[in-house]
């Protein structure tokens, strides 16, 4: 028998954000584990690094700083490079505004010094 998607959701966001779900199972872990890394994550259409790189634009741009963190981690930990994540910052740049990559810019540097990567 094949992986449930509880089973799948919770092995995709091991990979994708090295952290085990939330214990003890609630209703937002489960719906972020089945729909969001069950569903989502799990389709092969793109790699984890551009899917990565992908968050790391959108939460850029709504000024989610918290979860840009995150995504930031994991993707370095998907294997995108700080020169990817640069150049997905000067996107958000001219695209989102001057500010909104700025807050990114200063989270983007914090984690890369958390990680050792620069």
């Amino acid at each position: 028998m094949g992986e449930s998607r509880r089973e799948r959701g919770q092995r995709m966001m091991q990979e994708v954000m090295g952290t085990p779900p939330f214990p003890p199972p609630d209703a937002y872990t489960e719906f972020t584990v089945d729909a969001l890394f069950g569903d989502v994550w799990s389709r092969p259409g793109l790699s984890l690094g551009v899917k990565s790189l992908a968050m790391i634009a959108m939460m850029a741009a709504a000024n989610r700083p918290a979860e840009l963190r995150v995504h930031l981690k994991g993707a370095l930990k998907n294997g995108c490079t700080p020169d990817e994540v640069r150049e997905i910052l000067l996107l958000v740049a001219l695209y989102c505004g001057i500010p909104a990559a700025n807050e990114a810019h200063r989270a983007a540097m914090d984690v890369l010094a958390e990680e050792k990567k620069i």
